[in-house]
């Protein structure tokens, strides 16, 4: 199943990640600038922010409350469609998704 990550600079990063991983984990496997993960996804850093592409807004679905309040605590400006990216686990209702790395 495919992930496009869009840098802020326009780059893309495309790459086959398989169920049951978390976003986060994929960016990090891919070296993709800007998803740090330094909490290890326990949802206490906010460094693996990302945007999702209005398309899969509604497949990906909103962060729930907790998420919501790390969300607040973003380097980069927070946007309708942010969340967490260690919170967004790969499956194939996924499969094509497009997600935006905002930069701090």
């Amino acid at each position: 199943m495919k992930v496009t990550w869009k840098l802020h600079d326009g780059r893309e990063i495309v790459a086959d990640v398989a169920a049951g991983t978390t976003l986060k984990d994929a960016g990090m496997a891919n070296n993709v600038p800007h998803i740090l993960g330094e909490c290890g996804g326990c949802m206490s850093c906010a460094t693996c922010h990302v945007v999702v592409d209005p398309e899969w807004g509604a497949a990906v679905g909103g962060p729930d409350d907790m998420e919501n309040d790390i969300l607040d605590t973003t380097e980069a400006p927070r946007q309708e469609n942010s969340r967490l990216s260690c919170q967004i686990t790969m499956s194939e209702a996924l499969d094509g998704l497009k997600l935006l790395v905002p930069q701090g």
